[in-house]
């Protein structure tokens, strides 16, 4: 992932691999023609449900009046993965990863979220390669970093390392207010996948006219885990909290502890604005207040509160279920909202509390 500092955006590439070496290959009735252009004899690798939008549309190109496409294959991890299912169906010729030799029969190698590194004796035996995604989870960070634009790019690698390289080709992509990270995904798979037919079809112009990346300002997006999941509610934010979620939330429940207990958070409803009577209350971060009218439950942050409409303790219960089976009691003592039982407290806080317990035996 690249950052322009100066447009204040981070921009997410869609990467290629280009080694230059000349390339001859026999045709039926010819003697040898060079693949200085197309139609090009594609191998393509990849895996998920990104991939697959290129695929599709490289797929629908061998039969296109551009003849930008002659031949395709696919190479897949094992498993049960997006790219495989659509190469079958359509009866596409699938290899399993590693590879074995390829010496000769193919002009570009096509490498769309593969999630492998490719070794620089597999990048040699294409005079082309081209492209895959910048950063193993850039469409996560764009949203849960709040940036307003992103974009796709094709780059030239170079061997031993992922996403580096002059660039080839690129488009800019204006990030909706509020999407998640699935809906910015599928625009930019799209986007991507035309990309690409693009650049192939002008691809030696392209690498007579590629640009090297700037060397600052570089970012890298990390892959999306579980503990990014953990909601600490005295450092972070409303707007924090509403990005992470729109972010992982599809994926990785947001998480935090009560009573000791981990409680996934479900069903996020964003910023709430809570009863007067909450508001007079000296609340911390983690304060529960269930909002009746709305069946929420609003839980204190740092600037503000932020709305669940469910929870998973050891089944999943609606906000009501959760205040009533357990909130309740609390509640009716007409305690300050600081007892442990009213408190969500996040696992750094709970982790901190531990050690200075531990600390005094």
């Amino acid at each position: 992932m690249w950052q322009d500092k100066s447009l204040n955006m981070l921009t997410h590439f869609l990467s290629c691999c280009i080694t230059l070496q000349p390339v001859w290959r026999r045709r039926p009735g010819c003697r040898f023609m060079s693949s200085s252009g197309p139609p090009w004899r594609l191998l393509f690798f990849g895996s998920d449900q990104f991939a697959v939008e290129s695929l599709k549309l490289l797929t629908s190109s061998r039969s296109s009046s551009d003849r930008i496409v002659e031949s395709l294959e696919v190479v897949t991890l094992s498993g049960d993965v997006p790219v495989k299912r659509f190469a079958q169906q359509n009866h596409l010729p699938v290899h399993s990863w590693p590879l074995n030799n390829v010496d000769g029969q193919f002009d570009v190698g096509v490498v769309v979220s593969f999630g492998c590194l490719l070794h620089e004796r597999l990048i040699n035996k294409f005079p082309y390669l081209l492209p895959r995604w910048r950063g193993p989870a850039p469409i996560f960070h764009t949203i849960m970093h709040g940036d307003t634009a992103t974009g796709v790019t094709i780059i030239q690698i170079r061997p031993h390392r992922f996403d580096v390289g002059p660039i080839l080709h690129q488009k800019l992509h204006q990030v909706p207010e509020n999407c998640t990270a699935e809906e910015l995904g599928a625009a930019l798979a799209t986007k991507g996948a035309h990309l690409l037919i693009d650049t192939l079809m002008t691809l030696p112009e392209r690498l007579a006219h590629k640009r090297e990346q700037k060397q600052t300002g570089a970012t890298f997006a990390p892959k999306i885990n579980a503990s990014m999941s953990w909601i600490v509610w005295e450092e972070q934010t409303c707007d924090q909290i509403d990005r992470l979620y729109r972010a992982i939330g599809s994926r990785i429940p947001l998480k935090t502890t009560w009573m000791g207990r981990t409680i996934k958070l479900l069903d996020f409803v964003g910023k709430c604005h809570i009863s007067l009577l909450d508001q007079r209350r000296k609340l911390v971060p983690g304060s529960l207040s269930y909002q009746k009218e709305s069946n929420t439950l609003a839980v204190c942050c740092k600037d503000g509160w932020v709305g669940f409409k469910a929870v998973l303790l050891k089944k999943r219960l609606t906000a009501a279920d959760f205040f009533n089976g357990y909130l309740h009691q609390t509640v009716q003592k007409k305690t300050p909202y600081q007892t442990t039982e009213a408190l969500f407290v996040s696992r750094k806080r709970a982790t901190e509390e531990h050690q200075m317990s531990t600390s005094k035996l």
